[in-house]
Protein backbone atom coordinates (compact mmCIF):
# COMPACT_ATOMS: atom_id res chain seq x y z
CA UNK A 1 0.00 0.00 0.00
CA UNK A 2 1.06 3.55 -0.76
CA UNK A 3 1.84 6.29 1.68
CA UNK A 4 -0.98 7.92 -0.01
CA UNK A 5 -3.50 5.10 0.69
CA UNK A 6 -2.26 4.41 4.07
CA UNK A 7 -3.25 7.79 5.37
CA UNK A 8 -6.45 8.50 3.30
CA UNK A 9 -7.63 5.05 4.79
CA UNK A 10 -6.55 6.43 8.35
CA UNK A 11 -8.10 9.23 8.24
CA UNK A 12 -11.92 7.80 7.16
CA UNK A 13 -11.35 5.13 9.99
CA UNK A 14 -10.92 7.61 12.15
CA UNK A 15 -13.78 9.70 11.43
CA UNK A 16 -13.00 13.10 12.17
CA UNK A 17 -10.41 16.04 11.31
CA UNK A 18 -7.02 15.19 12.28
CA UNK A 19 -3.48 16.78 12.20
CA UNK A 20 -0.50 15.23 10.53
CA UNK A 21 0.72 14.64 13.95
CA UNK A 22 -2.24 12.52 14.85
CA UNK A 23 -1.52 10.29 11.52
CA UNK A 24 1.87 9.60 12.05
CA UNK A 25 0.54 8.34 15.04
CA UNK A 26 -2.49 6.09 13.92
CA UNK A 27 -0.75 4.84 10.95
CA UNK A 28 2.84 4.99 12.59
CA UNK A 29 4.30 6.35 9.22
CA UNK A 30 7.21 9.12 10.15
CA UNK A 31 5.83 12.65 10.40
CA UNK A 32 7.91 13.99 7.40
CA UNK A 33 6.35 11.26 5.28
CA UNK A 34 2.95 12.48 6.47
CA UNK A 35 3.46 16.20 6.00
CA UNK A 36 4.44 15.19 2.14
CA UNK A 37 1.63 12.88 1.67
CA UNK A 38 -1.03 15.67 2.71
CA UNK A 39 0.82 18.20 0.86
CA UNK A 40 -0.26 15.73 -2.18
CA UNK A 41 -3.63 15.61 -1.04
CA UNK A 42 -4.50 18.70 -1.20
CA UNK A 43 -2.88 19.32 -4.17
CA UNK A 44 -5.03 16.13 -5.16
CA UNK A 45 -8.32 17.84 -3.81
CA UNK A 46 -8.95 14.65 -1.67
CA UNK A 47 -8.71 16.47 2.01
CA UNK A 48 -10.36 19.16 2.78
CA UNK A 49 -9.90 21.52 5.90
CA UNK A 50 -13.23 22.23 8.01
CA UNK A 51 -11.07 23.29 11.10
CA UNK A 52 -7.78 25.31 11.19
CA UNK A 53 -4.90 22.62 11.15
CA UNK A 54 -7.03 19.74 10.99
CA UNK A 55 -8.08 17.99 7.99
CA UNK A 56 -10.46 14.95 6.38
CA UNK A 57 -11.12 13.23 3.27
CA UNK A 58 -13.27 15.49 0.79
CA UNK A 59 -15.57 12.74 0.44
CA UNK A 60 -16.19 10.48 3.37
Amino acid sequence: MEPKDIVLEAMKKFGEPVNAGKVAELTGLDRKVVDKVFAVLKKEGLIVSPVRCKWEPAEK
